[in-house]
């Protein structure tokens, strides 16, 4: 096989985009296994000189990751699984209903994305006070479910659905639920599935929400409590708090991993149905 001068110059331009991509995974990786004494060695190299797990076993010493790796599953899977259903309900809703006021409605779902997650946090901050959420994991969970975003999605996909399928199902005497239920959540499950991973993926590494809301250790998440690592005034050893950060990485790639596929699919399948 041959390749022209157009194919290496994007062959070129693509592992350059890639290094840089991956530039700062490797360093991090490469930092993590020095020992604290060479974190800072000028020139870096690449490749440590004695590479050692030191700082993986000090991650476990000095925190309860296995805790809050917990809290940090238990959170992120079910906004997964809540953003889910109400990106389903809500996108088959703008899409496949009539109700009075849906197009204003639906812009201002969509104008809600326009908004600073710093805006609003206050408000919710009061609400789930006076709930008596506030310093607790279902206070992390609940206001994360409605999603703008899925909500677009999901709308896309079910307008690119065929409507004749509704249309029979209806003549044969389904509700608009059945329908739903049997005809076309079966046929979104990859576009549900890609809300899900990038649900997932987001709040997984979500920094902003447990620091206001969570004050005990005990609810700290995953992110939330590698920050302990930093010590006091940031006096911690860098090899530590980027060990901690590998594994803080892990369930995500992993997640990922498992994910890509279905998002793949999803994603031709929307732009072909489309």
């Amino acid at each position: 096989m041959t390749y022209g001068l157009s194919s290496w110059a994007r062959i070129v331009g693509l592992g350059v985009v890639a290094l840089l991509t991956l530039g700062p995974v490797i360093w991090t990786v490469s930092t993590s296994l020095r020992a604290p004494a060479e974190s800072f060695d000028l020139p870096p190299q690449i490749i440590p000189s004695a590479p050692t797990t030191e700082a993986y076993s000090q991650v476990f010493a000095q925190i309860d990751v296995w805790l809050f790796a917990l809290n940090s599953t238990l959170v992120t899977a079910l906004i997964a699984v809540g953003q889910m259903i109400t990106a389903g309900l809500a996108g088959y809703a703008f899409a496949r209903l009539d109700f009075r006021f849906k197009k204003p409605l639906f812009g201002l779902v969509l104008a809600t994305m326009m908004v600073p997650l710093q805006v609003t946090i206050v408000p919710v901050f009061l609400i789930l006070k006076s709930m008596g959420l506030t310093d607790t994991l279902l206070g992390l969970i609940i206001p994360a479910w409605p999603t703008a975003f899925g909500t677009f999605l999901m709308r896309q996909y079910f307008l690119g659905m065929p409507g004749d399928l509704g249309e029979a199902a209806m003549i044969d005497g389904a509700g608009p639920w059945r329908i739903f239920r049997s005809v076309y959540a079966p046929l979104a499950a990859p576009g549900l599935a890609i809300v899900g991973v990038l649900a997932f993926n987001y709040h997984w590494n979500e920094f902003f929400r447990p620091l206001i809301l969570e004050t005990s250790t005990d609810n700290f998440t995953l992110p939330l409590g590698l920050v302990s690592l930093q010590g006091n005034l940031g006096t911690g050893s860098v090899s530590v708090v980027l060990a901690g950060v590998v594994l803080s990485m892990i369930p995500a790639i992993a997640v990922f991993a498992v994910g890509q596929r279905p998002l793949r699919e999803g994603i031709t399948s929307a732009g072909v149905n489309r």
